[in-house]
């Protein structure tokens, strides 16, 4: 099954880079574990630039931060496609970059691209994601291996 991790965010606004962080430890883990055949790559977009990302593979699992109600920050969520369908609301957009992850997975379906199967993501409930910083906040900064550790779980439970 060929596997691609996407750890999304901006490294440079606080917590928005926790996804990055998340794929470059986990990236760092798997150069030395065998049996694990999966890409890792570290994503600033979203939308169609992220559909086309994920062509041509089986599994994706992305990593992004989670802002918002619902959990404290550094509290780690997984999410499948269903479950994100029921909690982003429908977007009417002037532009199709501006699309939603969902939205790109639609029109690339009808137009016969080769699309991921199975989309998992694991959100991490952030604070600060407006502010310039390189380091996350003490909460974010914590749940940096636990996320990596749930996702490397996730990869060795499908071998």
């Amino acid at each position: 099954m060929k596997t691609l991790v996407i750890g999304l965010g901006n490294p440079i606004l606080c917590d928005d880079g926790v996804g990055v962080r998340v794929a470059a430890e986990l990236a760092g883990m798997l150069e030395d574990s065998d049996g694990i055949n999966v890409d890792v790559i570290e994503a600033s977009v979203g939308g169609l630039r992220l559909m086309e990302l994920m062509q041509g593979y089986d599994r994706v699992i992305l990593v992004d931060a989670l802002l918002g109600p619902g959990a404290p920050p550094g509290t780690i969520k997984r999410l499948t496609l269903s479950d994100l369908e029921r909690i982003t609301p429908p977007q009417h957009v002037a532009s199709a970059h501006d699309t939603t992850l969902i939205t790109a997975l639609q029109a690339g379906r009808r137009l016969g691209l080769a699309l991921p199967e199975s989309v998992v993501i694991y959100g991490i409930f952030v604070e600060k994601v407006d502010e310039f910083g390189e380091e996350p906040t003490p909460a974010v900064a914590r749940a940096i291996p636990q996320a990596t550790a749930a996702v490397l779980s996730e990869l060795r439970a499908a071998i």
